[in-house]
């Protein structure tokens, strides 16, 4: 719990002087990224809005005076927190209404609810199981690797996909999540190796038979994928290439990293010719002799980094790469029956909840806010370390991540610095859960999903409509 407390103390403390400070000495948080990383936005995937880049805003410390985090900081009762949360929740923008929980993190008293059993759809907020289920399963400071072996054909080497989809193409930066690993690097290591034998001009073949799978889920539409909601979801691929907004991730990821380290080999002098895309699915014999390698950064800093971004395709990797672990098929169906059991060996009852995938993307899906609340529970008070780690390094109100251009109004904007959250965004939804500390210093847990929202306009006006109930949270002691 300290742990815990020392990160939330970390985000007022960037709130008040946007000082950097690093929470753990062991593993970067978000806020101490060497790099600071471009505000992202999370539009609604099958509408229109044009996104739109916000400054980060100023807080006033005199609005918002530093409260140190602290157990001994009075619990807010239920009878005041229902006085000031009943208009919020009322709010016509969050019509037909939310469901909601709030509670104390440190002693996961319940202290606010509304509908809290009523499945509801999460949107993005499902990520919150996959990265229980994650956090439980692969070690966060494990890395993935990217190997180049020798080949069973004369003069044949072979890119080995393990996992790392966010390869730099010249040389990787060990500071970096995206682009840790750098082709470059592998090429240097490949090249030197190759020359001492005497070796300038190889055929390259690739090896994706690791977690190797479907590419989209059943039900991603195309005009989400099209529209760069999502990603295929792979093994293999570079930085700078995963979707985003309006800016599609390439159709065969693998083809093109391929023909990247064949230039990057060409850089360090081996003529390199690339494969056809047939013979790929060979796995390369045990014990083949290794020529280079290169390692992605921890899965906990990927894994921090796929909710910060709410990125689908890396999420959905993850969860593949954990299932397949367990022995599972690396399939959707798959991943999502790994998520379900992994959650539940937490002790989470999950009655009410229906996943399809484990990003949240796909249509249909419903979770109860009480398991949502749960599992952030499990966070909150470090009963799982590795999902305290994540939570820790959510994104941060008005400051990083799918928060960044949020809490910006005159009534929000001096909350920034002081929550961090998971959001979810569909057509017709718009979801919250994360947690904040009080105007008394106490941390609450919360999750507010709206769903049923009237089209177009409405899901963005209930986005606003979470941003308010938020910032009563943060400036409400509520004795």
């Amino acid at each position: 719990m300290r742990r815990f407390l020392a990160a939330l103390l970390a985000v007022v403390l960037l709130a008040v002087a946007y000082a950097a400070l690093d929470v753990f000495d062991v593993v970067p948080g978000i806020l101490t990224r060497a790099q600071p990383q471009a505000a992202a936005t999370t539009p609604t995937p099958t509408g229109t809005a044009t996104p739109t880049t916000v400054a980060v805003p100023t807080v006033d410390p005199a609005a918002q005076p530093l409260q140190p985090a602290s157990a001994s900081a009075p619990i807010p009762t239920p009878a005041g927190l229902a006085t000031v949360l009943a208009p919020v929740v009322a709010d016509p923008a969050l019509r037909p209404g939310p469901g909601v929980v709030v509670r104390d993190a440190f002693t996961g008293q319940t202290l606010f609810t509304k509908a809290a059993t009523t499945p509801r759809v999460p949107a993005s907020t499902a990520k919150l199981l996959t990265a229980l289920a994650v956090g439980t399963t692969l070690d966060p400071l494990s890395t993935l690797p990217t190997r180049v072996v020798q080949g069973t054909q004369p003069g044949e080497v072979v890119l080995v996909a393990g996992g790392d989809t966010m390869l730099a193409r010249g040389k990787g930066s060990p500071t970096a999540v995206e682009g840790r690993a750098g082709l470059g690097d592998l090429a240097a290591q490949v090249g030197a190796a190759l020359q001492a034998s005497g070796t300038t001009k190889v055929t390259l073949r690739l090896d994706t038979t690791y977690a190797k799978g479907a590419r989209w889920a059943p039900g991603w539409s195309q005009a989400d994928v099209n529209a760069g909601f999502t990603g295929g979801v792979s093994m293999l691929g570079l930085a700078g290439q995963r979707a985003i907004p309006y800016r599609p991730a390439p159709r065969d990821p693998e083809a093109v990293t391929g023909a990247a380290f064949v230039a990057a080999l060409g850089k360090v002098g081996i003529s390199a010719t690339l494969t056809r895309e047939s013979t790929w699915s060979t796995p390369v014999p045990a014990g083949a002799a290794e020529l280079g390698r290169v390692e992605s950064a921890p899965v906990g800093d990927l894994l921090a980094l796929a909710l910060d971004e709410s990125d689908n395709a890396l999420t959905e990797g993850l969860a593949r790469q954990a299932a397949v672990k367990e022995g599972s098929a690396a399939t959707f169906a798959a991943a999502v029956a790994f998520v379900r059991k992994a959650v539940q060996a937490q002790g989470v009852d999950l009655t009410g909840v229906r996943l399809k995938d484990t990003s949240g993307l796909t249509a249909g899906q419903a979770i109860p806010p009480q398991v949502l609340s749960d599992v952030l529970q499990l966070g909150a008070d470090g009963s799982v370390p590795a999902l305290q780690d994540t939570l820790s390094r959510l994104p941060v109100a008005g400051l990083t991540g799918t928060l960044a251009t949020r809490f910006q109004t005159k009534n929000t904007h001096a909350v920034a610095g002081l929550a961090r959250a998971k959001t979810g965004t569909l057509t017709g939804t718009s979801a919250m859960a994360g947690t904040v500390m009080d105007a008394d210093g106490r941390v609450l847990s919360y999750v507010v999903l709206a769903d049923g929202l009237p089209g177009g306009a409405g899901t963005l006006d209930a986005r606003a409509a979470l941003d308010r109930f938020v910032a009563v949270l943060a400036t409400c002691g509520c004795p």
